[in-house]
């Protein structure tokens, strides 16, 4: 009866196991991304601050949100020096290396970070302002830029703050003005099928049931 016992055990957490494993997924990457700045920059995001020249590491966090929220740390990621609020914006073409563009500045000011790409992706972390700093740094570059209007002071405040755009008139507009989407997923918006195609057979899945079965059946007529 024992040996029955056992056997039925040996069974049932094999098929459990054969249920519980294709829900499993990957973790995410958080993009870690070391930098080096050969003059000061500025950067948004709770803990705003102007970045003297140096080494520094960009993080995605994990978060639970469906917000982008960056975390720039220090050369040993012991100290956090800001948490910023991006939204995802797109080039036509990757490469192998780290991009990060910034905001024309007037002479003797630091530049402002305005997007980074991760080495390979074409999707990158276009970096939320203040409205004031926002604006500031629309009528420099003479395009809109994109803002929060409301104060961020914890990364809470990020995952809920509202994100527009401004002008260098100060007019606001929609965030699609700014940030580039994809041709491909335009293209497939404006052509969604009406039903979903059928990808895959559950004959695969009754086969295995059915394998089980028979185990079972053969470790059940084995302990009689």
């Amino acid at each position: 009866m024992k040996k029955f016992t056992r056997s039925l055990i040996i069974v049932c957490m094999f098929t459990v196991c054969v249920f519980v494993l294709p829900s499993a997924s990957a973790d995410e990457t958080n993009n870690k991304t070391s930098i080096t700045f050969s003059g000061p920059v500025e950067v948004p995001g709770v803990g705003a601050q102007v970045l003297p020249a140096g080494t520094y590491v960009f993080k995605i966090m994990d978060s639970l949100s469906d917000r982008h929220i960056v975390q720039i740390f220090s050369a040993d990621e012991t100290h956090i020096f800001t948490t910023i609020l991006a939204i995802p914006n797109y080039r036509y073409r990757a490469t192998d290396k780290t991009v990060v563009t910034f905001q024309e500045r007037a002479q003797g000011e630091p530049q402002a970070i305005r997007v980074w790409f991760y080495p390979g992706h074409q999707w990158g972390e276009e970096f939320v302002y203040p409205k004031t700093k926002a604006l500031e740094l629309a009528k420099i570059v003479n395009e809109p830029v994109l803002y929060t209007p409301v104060n961020v002071t914890s990364i809470d405040d990020l995952k809920t703050a509202p994100v527009e755009a401004v002008k260098p008139t100060g007019e606001a507009v929609s965030v699609a003005e700014v940030v580039q989407a994809p041709p491909v997923l335009v293209a497939a918006a404006t052509k969604q099928p009406a039903t979903l195609p059928k990808t895959g057979s559950n004959l695969p899945l009754l086969a295995c049931i059915g394998l089980l079965s028979l185990g079972a059946a053969g470790v059940m007529k084995f302990a009689a």
